[in-house]
């Protein structure tokens, strides 16, 4: 099945057409907040459906289940409405057992030490198969969804919070410190620091340290996933 396709299917499983989800935008509806996120073809930036940015026009838009399937198609996250602060996508509750079981498990972190295959062998089902039902229920991979909790997590501590750039690429489960630095250069066209300080108005935050490689965790690590 064709990925706009199936996205398309999960939505109007939620109850949630183009015109539904346009009019939610267009009026800032904080009731639909999580529920979706809008891709803009014009900018290549997802957001949520209150964002206070200009509203984009109807022919612009793409409309997703989660950040992950945002993610998985090219978009990247909204530096002002902050896709990682929104609530948890209700596309993700009520599927499939197996599918809820294997979102429970990338949030606690499964992915970042095994595979998918061995993810799916925990779950009792075959790799296919899960991937097929994640790509019928959820609109992205299962390594989709694990690289976009790692993502949001990391941009959610980097913003509110004071802890170093090495801590906080580790606790979101990031396998060095080269991946944490070059995954947010791809997304968001900046190393973290720079990101905090945007975040802080550049008060007093324009001397915080580049994030350095920890020697004895850097050799530790297995390499970009």
């Amino acid at each position: 099945m064709p990925v706009d396709r199936a996205i398309a299917d999960i939505l109007a499983g939620m109850m949630l057409d183009f015109q539904t989800c346009y009019r939610a935008l267009q009026n800032r509806d904080p009731r639909y907040d999580g529920q979706f996120f809008t891709g803009v073809t014009s900018t290549g930036i997802f957001c949520r459906p209150v964002c206070p940015a200009v509203r984009p026009k109807p022919e612009n838009c793409r409309f997703f289940p989660s950040a992950a399937a945002a993610m998985a198609a090219g978009f990247r996250p909204c530096l002002r409405c902050r896709p990682e602060s929104a609530p948890h996508s209700p596309a993700w509750n009520g599927v499939k057992t197996t599918v809820s079981r294997a979102l429970k498990l990338i949030e606690q972190g499964a992915l970042e030490q095994h595979s998918v295959g061995r993810l799916a062998q925990r779950l009792g089902v075959g790799e296919r198969y899960l991937r097929r039902l994640f790509a019928t229920h959820v609109g992205a991979s299962p390594a989709a969804v694990d690289r976009s909790r790692r993502v949001l997590l990391a941009k959610k501590l980097i913003t509110d919070s004071t802890r170093p750039m090495a801590d906080i690429a580790y606790a979101a489960g990031f396998r060095s410190i080269r991946q944490f630095n070059d995954t947010f250069r791809k997304l968001y066209g900046r190393p973290p620091t720079a990101l905090r300080t945007a975040h802080l108005g550049g008060r007093g935050s324009k001397s915080a340290p580049p994030c350095q490689p920890t020697p004895d965790r850097e050799s530790a690590s297995r390499g970009p996933l």
